[in-house]
Parts: structure tokens; sequence; C-alpha cells
């Protein structure tokens, strides 16, 4: 592993990506292949000025070829790829072909279009390419090769891994990307989810679909794919993030969007909130009290929901009294994200859910 993940971050550590990984573990074999010694540990430079050292956990050589492997060490970060074998296979290539890159097995391949990778080629993402073909070129000149060579990045586990990634509904298929733009996974971050949101919505795009979902879990997924039988390209992954889909799509229009979530998360949208973890925003119980009263609901409930100890007590309790809270709250959720959206040409509606998937809220179907 690196020795330089006792970096910290709010007291966490930090950890590298399977990029820096990949990159590390490029950099050894392809030393190997030209001086016949395996540098261990094997340091690296990444973009924004860390360089890390990485110790290697696999090497072996042959005729013409040289193979290497580290452990990914992802820090505090609960990254489903923490502790997954990185491996690099560099050989030689034909002659003027520089750096060639291959999928081994681990890495998946992309197999629809609005990745920022053709269809066909391995996913070994572009920072990745561009920083082990720099390490490439740089050791070719220091040792007098031509640097022309065939990069095959593999990880262990990595198909079994893939599964519990956004990959398969991405259209990447047989494995884990290989990923990083600055080779640095800051514990807990957001940037990751928030990216593949983003390619989420470049893929349904580039598949021409018209209808997309963003929804909160899996629950109310479910019930979203029920109601309209949408693909799983067409399926956001949302969570929290109700902000970066909306401002995403505010400049990556798609005809119409279905946002879907429990009463709690609903409840933080329809009060402005476009970050719905409990740790960023919470239920404004005033808040739905208010609307309560001002769509016409009994002084008795405003007051049960302004005291209510959940979003879904206060939903109870106006199911008891025959008043589609879930409706309301769908309405002005619809309305922040119309508001978010800013005018760009995206029919939204809102469904609210119960835990058991049942619909307790909708705005009228404008599609």
């Amino acid at each position: 592993m690196a020795n330089e993940s006792a970096e910290q971050s709010g007291g966490l550590r930090y950890g590298w990506t399977t990029g820096a990984c990949a990159l590390a573990a490029t950099t050894a074999a392809y030393t190997a292949l030209l001086t016949g010694d395996f540098p261990d540990p094997v340091p690296v430079r990444l973009p924004k000025g860390h360089c890390p050292s990485f110790a290697l956990t696999r090497e072996r050589s042959g005729p013409g070829w040289a193979f290497a492997g580290v452990v990914k060490d992802a820090g505090d970060d609960p990254d489903v790829t923490h502790g997954a074998v990185v491996r690099s296979r560099v050989s030689r290539g034909e002659r003027g072909s520089g750096v060639t890159f291959r999928a081994g097995a681990g890495v998946g391949t992309v197999t629809k279009p609005g990745l920022p990778l053709a269809v066909g080629e391995p996913a070994i993402n572009p920072v990745p390419r561009r920083l082990i073909t720099e390490a490439v070129t740089d050791l070719a000149g220091r040792h007098g090769d031509s640097g022309d060579v065939v990069v095959e990045i593999s990880v262990e586990d990595g198909e079994e891994l893939a599964r519990h990634t956004w990959n398969p509904r991405l259209g990447i298929t047989g494995g884990l990307s290989i990923l990083g733009t600055t080779g640095v996974v800051i514990p807990y971050s957001c940037s990751a989810w928030i990216d593949s949101i983003r390619r989420g919505v470049d893929v349904a795009r580039a598949e021409g679909l018209e209808h997309v979902a963003g929804c909160t879990g899996s629950t109310s997924e479910r019930t979203v794919v029920e109601l309209y039988g949408l693909a799983d390209e067409a399926l956001l992954d949302m969570g929290d993030f109700a902000g970066a889909v909306l401002k995403y799509l505010r400049r990556h229009p798609v005809a119409r969007l279905t946002i879907a979530g429990g009463i709690g998360k609903m409840a933080k949208l329809a009060d402005g909130h476009l970050d719905l973890h409990s740790k960023r925003s919470q239920v404004n119980f005033a808040q739905l009290s208010r609307l309560v009263r001002q769509e016409g609901g009994s002084a008795e409930l405003a007051e049960r929901v302004a005291g209510a100890n959940t979003a879904l007590d206060a939903l109870q309790a106006a199911l008891a009294e025959n008043f589609r809270l879930g409706d309301v709250v769908a309405r002005h959720a619809r309305e922040v994200a119309l508001e978010t959206l800013r005018g760009s040409a995206v029919e939204v509606e809102v469904i609210v859910i119960d835990r058991d998937g049942e619909i307790v809220g909708r705005t009228p179907p404008t599609f």
C-alpha cells in the first residue's frame, strides 16, 4: 500500500484511486521490462503534487513482458474497491504504436455511447491513460527505449466488485473502471457519486432516451420501474443528490424527469434543500405544518404535524384525516425542481412513496 495514505482529511485518511494504483503497477512493470528489476516500493507523481510510493504485492516477468500489482488503499473512504489488487502487464508493442491499452480480467469494456471513452474501449479513463502514457514516455526516454508497449490493466475479482458499482447500468461490462482525475480518494467524498449521476445522464441522452428517473433508493426506483417500465439506462442513482441531477439536466436536458422518494426526503426537497442527506438537511416540521394549514387541513392536524417525530409520523397523521400530505409535498417539491432547472425544457413529476413502495403522493402527470 502507498506510504502517504496517512494524510488527513478532517481526521480521516486519504486513499488512492484505481488509476493511481494502475499507474504504480505499470511504472513497476515497465521498469522491470527495461532493467530486469522491480522497484519496490514504486514512487509515482500525481497531478496535484502528491508523490506516494506503492508496495508491490505481485511481480513476475518473462521474455518481452513484466507484470506487477499493488493493493488499493482507499484510506477511510467506504470504497467497494478498497483492498482490491490492481495489476498491470506491460509487453512489447508494434514499432511506432506508442502506448496501447487493453482490459485484462476484472476491467470493464465500454459498450454504450455517452461516456468519455469510445464504445469497445477498455474502461480506463482518460486521466489514468494520460498519467500512464507520461510515465512510460519518461522511462523510455531515460532508458533509450521506444516506449512502444501494450499495457493491460486487470483487477483481481473486479467483475464481482463491479456488480456493486454503477458500471452495469452505464454499459460497462466485464469489470471495474480504472478511475481518478487527481489520483487521490478524499474520504466520504461526494464527487464520485455526482460524477456517476452525470455519466448516467450522458448515457441516457446518447441512447436517445426521453424519460429518466432520479430516485432516492431502491424502493422508490422499483416503484418507478413498475409504473413506467423504464430501462436501466434511464435510472439515475440520485440518492441524496437531487441538486446534482437537476443542475446537470439544466445544462443537458431530457424531455421528462421523474423524481421519486420517501416522504422525508421529498419534504426536504419541497423545503428547498437540494442535498437530502440527514447530516446536511433536516425535515422542517414547522413548514410542513404551515403547508397543512395553507392546503385546508385542520388546526389539529397542523399541530400534530408540527410536533411529529418523523416525516412518516406526519404522513400517517395526515392519512388518518384523509388529508393528502404526500400530494402537497410532491407539488412543492416539483416547484423547487422547476426553479432549479431554470426554464430548461424538462417536464418534471414527483412521486412520494411509503416504506413499502406504495405511492402516497404524486404531482398530476404532465406526460
